[in-house]
Formats: structure tokens, sequence, C-alpha cells
């Protein structure tokens, strides 16, 4: 049996519109460079064996050139161009990514991951074939009613708030998303990847611990905390 093959999507194409910038946020400098940099560095020296980034439609020359030309990445195979919906990129990135047993879906908004949580996400799909990492909600969590008010409150030590990689067996969620892309009514609400292989319904999802740090960059305050996370984990690693 051969070595079993780990590639990775990195995902690089929102529109940040709650950024309040002319910039993409992907490319908004972040402790130094841009955000989007910093996931990549992880999964370069993760046990990830090669990467897909996929990048706003018409900006593949502009990356190509100034985000991985000056950087010199080895494990990044493919840089493909998403479409209008989350979902419609993660099906781009799973097209150009072949001949991969597994693979993790990382939003590149997530600059703070680390090697462990990927070896984590890896390691649960391994095992379970579906793997997503989060955390167990910290907050009271309130369902509303459609004018506003608290409808109920629901039990948090039920509740996590989920975040990326997601790590699938490849045929799974490349089977999942095929079928989601054949009719329009199945992309109904799919925000995440976990979702796709839920309404395809061959394969549970196992929940995984992720990082009360692995936050998802989408407003100007984001920033400053990513920052802030950031330069603390610098300071300890020079310790």
């Amino acid at each position: 049996m051969g070595q079993t093959s780990i590639g990775a999507v990195v995902l690089a194409g929102g529109k940040g519109t709650r950024m309040n910038s002319q910039v993409q946020k992907q490319y908004l400098t972040l402790a130094g460079k841009p955000l989007i940099l910093h996931s990549l560095e992880v999964f370069e020296q993760s046990q990830v064996d090669k990467i897909v980034l996929v990048v706003g439609q018409g900006e593949k020359p502009w990356v190509d050139r100034e985000i991985l030309g000056p950087n010199g990445f080895r494990k990044i195979s493919a840089v493909a161009e998403g479409g209008r919906e989350r979902y419609h990129s993660v099906y781009a990135g799973l097209q150009a990514l072949q001949g991969c047993d597994y693979v993790l879906i990382h939003d590149g908004a997530r600059p703070l991951v680390t090697e462990e949580i990927i070896s984590r996400a890896i390691q649960g799909a391994l095992n379970y074939q579906a793997c997503v990492v989060g955390m167990p909600v910290k907050d009271t969590i309130k369902k509303a009613d459609p004018d506003g008010f608290a409808e109920e409150s629901l039990d948090r030590r039920c509740l996590w708030q989920i975040q990326t990689p997601q790590a699938f067996s490849y045929s799974l969620i490349r089977t999942a998303y095929d079928w989601i892309m054949e009719k329009e009514e199945r992309q109904a609400g799919i925000t995440d990847d976990a979702m796709a292989v839920e309404s395809y319904g061959q394969c549970g999802v196992k929940l995984a611990k992720g990082s009360y740090e692995n936050l998802k960059v989408t407003t100007p305050e984001d920033m400053v905390i990513a920052e802030a996370l950031l330069k603390k984990r610098d300071s300890l690693e020079r310790r």
C-alpha cells in the first residue's frame, strides 16, 4: 500500500466587505506581511503534501507575482480562481486538487492556524473520514423568534463554534460537492464544508478541538486582535 497523500485547499477569494477597506482582507498587511501568507506558511511547514490556493476572479496573475513569487512555496501545486459563493470556490479548489487521498479545506482569513491544529484535523479525517475543528462556545446562546425576542436558550454544553481547517476523505467531500453542484436547490444554506457532507448524508462529521485563537478575520477589530495574538506568539517563540 502506498503512502497516504494529503492535500489542502486554501481559500483566498473573499471580498471582505465588512473590513471597510479598498484592499481585500486576505491581502491586508498583518504583522508585517499579507494576511494570507500566515496560513500558507503554516500549511507549507505541515504534513500536507500539496496545496491549491483559490483566489478571486482575475487575481491569479497578481497573486503569482506579488504573493507566491517572492516567497518560494514548494507545496503550492495550483492557483485556481473561485466563484460567486464560498462553495463555488471550494469546488474549484477540489477540482484542481487531483490525486489526494485526504484534503483539508481552510479559510485563508484564519491566519492563526497552527501545525498542531492541522495535525488534529488530519488525524480525525484518517479515523472518521470527516473531521472539523472548532471549540465549545463560551457564551449563553439564545434562539430568536422572527420579531427579535428570545425564544429559547440553547444548551451550550452541546454547542461548538466551527472553524477551519475541515478535513475529509477526498472521495467523500468530492462526491458530496458533486452532488450539491448538480442542483441549485441543494446549495441553499451551505456555509461550510461539513454541511456539504451532512447534506449528502453518507457520513457523520467528527469534531476536534481547534483553538480560541484560531479566529476568522472579518472586521477591523479582528485585525487588531490577530496582530496582538501573533505578537504574543512571536514573543513566546523567542524565549
